[in-house]
């Protein structure tokens, strides 16, 4: 499994907007999904668009950089600039100023207060990734160059289960699939509104997707990962307090012991557990690896490895050079190294950043040799 390439970031009002989505369609349009009427009335509330700043700096947050870059695939490019998002039961759309700040709107709520606490919450904006790239651009002179020109690549806090379901759809998989699965999914959950072409929803519970058999989701173009995003919610649900509340659980583990519990879940192997313990489990300094992140540590952290197949074994001895070089959020030091590592934002870095020629006839045994099916 590897994750997407995608457009470079330009912040230029000549943006063009984004294609309009394709049919929308439903693994089950038949079956509803649960949800109380209380909970559909507050979900439907309607506010009135209003753009607000959210005191933060490009430098802090590019959207470009955040959110089509494999960390999630529910977010929509719906303006110049703009992306919009559902975070829980808030309708969000966040955009740059041409000065690159950032604004958020609140579309549909049950609470405006709430909607703001969950984007802030969402948005990781706790951590400070202004004092974070001081450290690691101390640490490693080619990182502070490459934040000069790709600033504010910004890890997200996903929802667990939210997080968990992508990753799945994601394996092995291309960005047109991948995002056109996790759509089926997510319009089993509750609608919450219409922004720029695009329909969104809330993320369905684990109640709501258990009602999806594996048949229907193979029917509905899913293969072989009908298998395990069955098998998961199957699982989850086995969970004696809940699966919910088992993967927020995972927050307050260390890392092994997380990655060791999601792959106890049909489908997840170290690789998939990596990119959720990093986008929504806390786990600051998880390392996915895959063949763009191989590359960069076989040319700047491991050189002796360099012509070596990369094999799980090595796939631990490059997580482990990674936090000895970055420290405790070596995961947000990888993220930025592995879109600098895009073909789409090699093309915004000076003439001096070497393009590397990728070897395409091994890619997809080595970004498979971490994650087991």
């Amino acid at each position: 499994m590897k994750r997407p390439r995608l457009a470079a970031p330009v912040f230029s009002s000549s943006t063009k907007s984004p294609p309009q989505p394709p049919p929308q369609t439903t693994l089950n349009p038949k079956t509803p999904p649960v949800l109380s009427s209380r909970k559909s009335k507050a979900i439907k509330k309607r506010v009135r668009p209003q753009w607000q700043p959210l005191d933060l700096t490009q430098s802090e947050l590019s959207l470009p950089l955040t959110f089509p870059t494999g960390q999630t695939f529910r977010w929509k490019q719906t303006g110049p600039l703009q992306y919009t998002g559902s975070i829980g039961a808030h309708l969000v759309s966040l955009k740059h100023l041409e000065n690159g700040d950032v604004w958020y709107c609140i579309h549909r709520t049950p609470s405006e207060s709430a909607a703001r606490d969950a984007l802030l919450d969402f948005l990781n904006v706790g951590i400070s990734l202004t004092e974070l790239w001081t450290v690691f651009s101390a640490k490693d002179s080619r990182f502070a160059e490459l934040a000069r020109y790709l600033p504010g690549a910004r890890v997200l806090r996903q929802d667990p289960l939210e997080c968990l379901v992508q990753f799945l759809c994601s394996s092995n998989n291309n960005i047109g699939r991948i995002t056109k699965m996790v759509d089926l999914v997510s319009s089993l959950g509750t609608h919450l509104g219409s922004v720029g072409g695009f329909e969104f929803h809330e993320f369905p519970s684990l109640e709501r997707l258990s009602m999806v058999s594996e048949l229907e989701l193979r029917e509905a173009g899913f293969g072989y990962r009908a298998k395990y995003v069955a098998g998961t919610v199957n699982a989850l649900r086995s969970k004696p307090d809940g699966g919910t509340k088992w993967l927020l659980s995972l927050r307050k583990l260390d890392l092994q012991e997380a990655i060791d519990a999601l792959c106890t879940l049909p489908g997840v192997g170290p690789k998939v557990a990596a990119c959720i313990a990093l986008f929504s489990l806390d786990q600051h300094h998880a390392i996915p690896v895959d063949t763009h992140v191989w590359q960069i540590a076989t040319r700047h952290l491991l050189p002796e490895l360099s012509g070596a197949r990369l094999t799980p074994k090595l796939c631990s001895r490059v997580a482990e050079a990674f936090v000895s070089k970055y420290g405790k959020y070596a995961g947000w030091a990888q993220t930025l190294l592995f879109i600098s590592e895009l073909p789409s934002q090699k093309a915004l870095l000076p003439s001096h950043f070497p393009n590397v020629e990728e070897n395409k006839s091994s890619k997809r045994k080595d970004s498979d040799a971490c994650s087991s099916d």
